[in-house]
């Protein structure tokens, strides 16, 4: 007998609880109407939910954000890169204590090799037919990161391949949450067929009716709760058959309950960030284009955090300064609101001297940056502590940097990844410093200096 199921799902929405209250009710009103039909909905999230720069999500340390998952009636998520690894191992551990919905991440262990308890390699729903429909989801390999915090990461290709084996026989749809991307989506639809369909994240990409690879439908909605995805797989008899569709969420302008809903998430973080951390004399500036208080504060405590020979950062990842008196988490926070920890890179007197000189380029200031961490704006100019240009030449606490000798330099981490500084990347030898974030080292900077 014929048989239609519906596949309602977010991804990468990052904390931006905008427009959450349309999406929720969007995603209540289509459940209502499908099943009003004798149809079967699973609402589903492909992860990073949770983003540490909104003060709610920070002053929950997530668990809020479980909080609106919950209220929406979710019926399974994964976790993506912002829950794998900008929160502590205890946080992360604890952050689903009370989801109402099952978890799946196949690629997830504890340092002994244990899955966490929390943390399924799949799960199967059985429709009112009988139908059995399996879920399972995979994240993106960081596995270093991983690491440092406590977990251990395996490749998500074998473990796909493990989930499958275990699934055969007794599943009669399958469909894969994976927090890996756009590329690796359609690698894993050429080499996994029997998977019918991929709800995607993690590259934010946007696929207006889905995409077929093979026998395996592409689905993706985009960031920030631009869309809800609707995927509606049809079976009959042993025919499946899957469509995908977008509906956008911001196309409107914004509504009283979103307002007051955004409203309220965000100053009930601030209310959860109102511990008072220290207080200052006097203020301290920040400027994104001339010499200011704050960046060079900023710079040199990631120097002395990090034990380095030196340190530089981009002023743009201070958004404020901060006023006389009392200073707050939740002034720290607003300031400083990435999700970016400190790196050492251990490297020879040519590499440094090179890196230097890219820093130099005149396009950086103005540079406007995405992802990688930034939550920013512009790049700004960069500030250095241990290294200083006289006269044309770059000297380390007052003396030349020697092509063969070595150093150590301590950088924001946002630098080590992707395209914006590929000769700061690829140096070999990098050492992430981790659970803590730049705001972090800042306050234990400014509480020392305040004494």
């Amino acid at each position: 007998m014929k048989e239609t199921i519906h596949l309602l799902h977010i991804n990468d929405l990052h904390s931006h609880f905008e427009h959450w209250e349309r999406i929720v009710r969007y995603m209540d009103e289509q459940k209502a109407i499908y099943e009003s039909a004798g149809d079967v909905v699973y609402k589903l999230d492909i992860g990073d939910h949770v983003d540490r720069f909104h003060p709610f999500t920070e002053g929950t340390m997530g668990k809020g954000n479980i909080e609106l998952l919950n209220a929406a009636g979710m019926d399974g998520v994964t976790i993506g890169n912002n829950e794998g690894i900008t929160l502590p191992h205890e946080a992360l551990n604890h952050l689903y204590d009370e989801a109402r919905f099952p978890v799946t991440v196949a690629n997830l262990y504890d340092e002994n090799g244990k899955r966490p308890k929390w943390a399924l390699p799949y799960f199967i729903r059985t429709t009112p037919q009988g139908r059995r429909i399996a879920f399972f989801g995979v994240t993106a390999p960081f596995t270093e990161l991983y690491h440092l915090l406590g977990w251990k990461l395996t490749d998500p290709y074998e473990e796909i391949a493990n989930v499958l084996e275990e699934l055969e026989g007794k599943a009669d749809v399958i469909v894969l949450l994976s927090h890996l991307g756009l590329p690796a989506d359609e690698w894993i639809a050429g080499n996994y067929p029997e998977i019918h369909v991929i709800l995607g994240g993690h590259t934010h990409h946007i696929l207006h009716q889905g995409r077929m690879h093979g026998n395996t439908l592409l689905c993706g909605a985009g960031k920030y709760g631009m869309f809800v995805g609707h995927v509606e797989i049809t079976i009959d008899d042993d025919e499946i058959r899957a469509v995908s569709a977008l509906k956008g969420m911001t196309d409107e302008g914004f509504t009283s309950p979103e307002i007051e809903m955004a409203n309220l998430l965000y100053d009930k973080g601030k209310a959860g960030l109102g511990e008072v951390l220290l207080e200052l004399s006097q203020p301290l500036s920040t400027d994104w284009f001339k010499a200011s208080d704050m960046p060079a504060i900023l710079c040199e405590a990631l120097r002395e955090w990090c034990v380095t020979d030196c340190a530089f950062l981009n002023a743009g990842l201070l958004l404020e300064g901060l006023n006389e008196g009392p200073v707050t988490r939740y002034d720290l926070h607003k300031i400083c609101p990435h999700p970016i920890n400190p790196c050492v890179l251990t490297l020879s007197g040519g590499e440094l001297l090179s890196i230097l000189a890219q820093t130099e380029n005149p396009k950086w200031p103005h540079f406007q940056v995405k992802g990688l961490g930034f939550r920013g704006s512009v790049m700004g100019m960069f500030v250095y502590t241990g290294v200083e240009k006289l006269d044309g030449e770059w000297m380390l606490n007052g003396d030349r940097i020697h092509q063969k000798a070595e150093y150590t330099l301590a950088v924001p981490d946002m630098f080590t990844f992707g395209y914006l500084f590929p000769e700061v990347r690829d140096v070999e030898r990098k050492r992430y410093l981790m659970p803590e974030f730049l705001r972090d080292l800042l306050g234990w900077k400014l509480a020392q200096s305040s004494h």
